[in-house]
């Protein structure tokens, strides 16, 4: 199975949304290689970046589902190549 690694960044303005945030990475937990999460107080923000190694569909889905909730926002990188 082709897999791919990515890096989603997630900027999370509505602290309700954590909740569902997590339970999403945990159902994505067998892809995901490391995550940070930084809240940046000031601006009443948290950001969480997440690595993954997996295949170009459960990240699309996952980084989908992400920014369907309220008051979070992801955008996804991709590495040029695919591991086989």
């Amino acid at each position: 199975m082709d897999t791919r690694l990515a890096a989603i960044t997630i900027i999370v303005e509505d602290r309700e949304s954590a909740e569902a945030i997590n339970r999403l990475l945990h159902l994505y937990g067998d892809y995901i290689v490391g995550r940070m999460g930084i809240p940046y107080r000031p601006r009443k923000v948290s950001v969480i970046s997440v690595i993954l190694d997996a295949p170009q569909d459960k990240i699309s889905a996952l980084s989908g589902k992400l920014g369907m909730l309220p008051g979070v926002s992801s955008k996804t990188v991709y590495s040029k190549e695919a591991k086989k």
